[in-house]
């Protein structure tokens, strides 16, 4: 009940001064307003107006006259001027009959106006002063040394392990962190200590802080969640002070449960050379490895922390005693992605055929994130189009939407572009369906989407591959090199639509070169690293410029064989280029099956063996459907 007065004391607040504003405007900035707009005359000018019969209504004041005017556009207008005494004036007035009055005098109350003079003003300053220093505490540029962490206390988070799917390795080991806090006598008895600090590894959108949150759910202890850029201070010093006072509430309410998202904030590499340093972050930093270091194992603090850069954090704050264990919350897999989907799916209309497993295998290398949105994006599309619960198709619509973007209906593109944008597409999928070992071609379309692509081809494999042999990756260059290929064999020319494909497929061979020691050339050697394999795909070469040189003659020798790849290919399989091609600008949107049943058709019209891509994947669906029940 407290709580609730407090909570309704500023809106009191709030009203009271507003009622005070109005007063003041009211009693004090009105009348000035209306006086301003007041025209001051001479005397002479005020008694030719009324000889003129211009004046309709006069006040008599201490201060003059003032007086109404009436204009020739029948507006009135409010003049005064000066005193002065005349006994003609009241003859005047009666003979032009001018309504004329003399203001009353008044004394003035001295109570109200030792109130409005003296007592509001200092009210009101008192109030703003103390409404300022409020906020100013409230975020935290007045609180030296405070946490301002948030306590979640007996799980007041609402999220348990039931809602996170996909990650079952890392809640095995958050689970043992769970029974320690709820059972630690158990672990007492056999000698064993509790890791002091668990660290959550991984790229974004995986669900780390959802893991967390998790913890704080299943553990029924209290939950400090604090950013790691929230220690950061303007002041040195206040952020170590922040530390401090964090972990002597936490000592107060153990056993608990510490969580430092973004530790990466604060936990970045002492700087030992002394030039570009932050001491601000340093001592912050210095002040959490004392505290962890000041607490024993079995104390019932575990501190938990998340970071997407585990490669740039100190030493010091990765060794064992502090953060003794890391789990990786990595991607999820093909059987992660559909229990991700079926938890999100739960909040949602969905009908009863939905096929999680399709659309889990169309989005490799999503992140739980990822598939939120999808989820979400699929249930706008049905809305979109009128049903009341979601399909597959809009799902796997959703997931060309968050891959390439929504359609765009109403582009304008020439017969010719679109001609050339459809052999560049149906040379991508020839290739990779003559290859045969590629991943299946599931759609082709030359609808231009919001992200700038003009069409696209989406190969989805059946089985989600853990490794790749140097014969697929070349594989997969190839297939980028088709949509070229084609181009320049039916249209001789080369255009600006290859530019994602020749940059994907010039990292695709570097990578072989630098990275995968595919090359006969430097065998066993690494001549690149990821920077960061968390947050972004650069690297940084490790070779001297001759090497370097001799690497770019490698990268260009593997394109140049899979270009000629694509090129003979394709050479070899004109006719079906062609009535593919036919087709797909009638319809704009193939699918895989209408892709496969025409080439077949065409290939069989021109003595060819068809290509049995369907029977192979229907004779291993039922021993993949044996290993997924054992």
């Amino acid at each position: 009940m407290q709580d609730d007065n407090n909570k309704k004391r500023p809106i009191i607040y709030y009203y009271l001064a507003v009622f005070v504003v109005l007063i003041i405007i009211q009693l004090i900035i009105s009348p000035m307003i209306t006086e301003s707009r007041v025209k001051e005359i001479a005397y002479s000018s005020f008694v030719q107006l009324l000889d003129e019969g211009k004046v309709n209504k006069v006040q008599k004041s201490a201060t003059g006259y003032t007086f109404e005017v009436k204009q020739k556009n029948g507006s009135v207008v409010k003049m005064k001027t000066g005193p002065w005494e005349s006994e003609d004036l009241t003859k005047k007035l009666e003979e032009k009959g001018v309504q004329y009055t003399a203001e009353i005098p008044t004394t003035p109350n001295p109570l109200l106006g030792f109130l409005l003079t003296f007592l509001l003003p200092l009210g009101l300053l008192w109030y703003m002063g103390r409404r300022i220093i409020t906020q100013v505490q409230g975020s935290g540029a007045m609180s030296f040394g405070k946490s301002n962490a948030k306590v979640y206390v007996k799980a007041k988070s609402g999220k348990s392990f039931a809602d996170v799917a996909g990650q079952d390795e890392a809640k095995d080991s958050l689970l043992e962190v769970v029974d320690f806090l709820a059972n630690p006598g158990k672990y007492s008895e056999i000698g064993a200590v509790s890791p002091k600090g668990v660290l959550l590894v991984g790229p974004p959108g995986t669900g780390k802080t959802l893991l967390a949150q998790a913890v704080a759910g299943e553990a029924h202890v209290p939950f400090f969640s604090m950013s790691g850029s929230e220690f950061v201070e303007l002041f040195v010093g206040m952020g170590a002070a922040k530390v401090r006072d964090l972990f002597k509430e936490a000592k107060k309410k153990a056993p608990c449960i510490v969580f430092i998202d973004e530790i990466d904030a604060i936990g970045k590499r002492r700087d030992t050379a002394g030039i570009g340093g932050n001491d601000e972050r340093e001592q912050t930093l210095n002040q959490l490895l004392s505290e962890m270091d000041g607490f024993e194992g079995n104390s019932g603090v575990v501190i938990l922390a998340a970071t997407n850069l585990p490669e740039i954090l100190d030493r010091a704050l990765t060794r064992p005693g502090r953060f003794d264990r890391q789990i990786r919350v990595e991607l999820p897999d093909i059987r992660g992605r559909e229990a991700i989907l079926r938890v999100h799916a739960k909040k949602i209309k969905t009908h009863d055929d939905l096929d999680f497993k399709q659309v889990a295998r169309m989005t490799a290398g999503t992140s739980g994130a990822d598939l939120a949105n999808i989820i979400n994006e699929g249930a706008l599309r049905a809305v979109r189009e009128g049903r009341d619960a979601v399909e597959t198709e809009d799902l796997i619509e959703s997931v060309e939407t968050v891959i390439a973007g929504q359609q765009k209906k109403n582009a304008v593109i020439t017969d010719r572009d679109k001609k050339i944008i459809a052999y560049h597409e149906v040379g991508h999928a020839l290739v990779a369906a003559i290859q045969k070992e590629t991943a299946p071609v599931t759609k082709i379309t030359i609808i231009p989407r919001t992200s700038g692509a003009l069409g696209y081809t989406m190969q989805v494999d059946e089985e989600e591959k853990v490794i790749m042999t140097c014969d697929d990756i070349f594989r997969d260059i190839a297939t980028l090199t088709g949509g070229r290929s084609a181009e320049e064999l039916i249209f001789h020319t080369k255009t600006t639509g290859a530019s994602n494909d020749i940059e994907r497929a010039t990292k695709m061979a570097r990578a072989m070169v630098t990275r995968f020691g595919m090359s006969d050339a430097f065998d066993f050697m690494a001549l690149e690293t990821v920077n960061s394999p968390y947050l972004s795909e650069d690297t940084a070469l490790m070779a001297a410029d001759a090497t370097a040189a001799d690497v770019d003659a490698r990268v260009a020798e593997i394109l140049k064989k899979a270009h000629e790849t694509a090129l003979t290919i394709l050479k070899e399989n004109e006719k079906e280029l062609h009535a593919i091609a036919s087709f797909l600008l009638e319809r704009e949107t193939i699918t895989g099956e209408e892709f496969m049943e025409l080439l077949n058709q065409t290939r069989v019209e021109n003595g060819k063996e068809p290509i049995r891509v369907a029977e192979e994947n229907e004779a291993e669906k039922p021993l993949q459907e044996t290993k997924e029940k054992e």
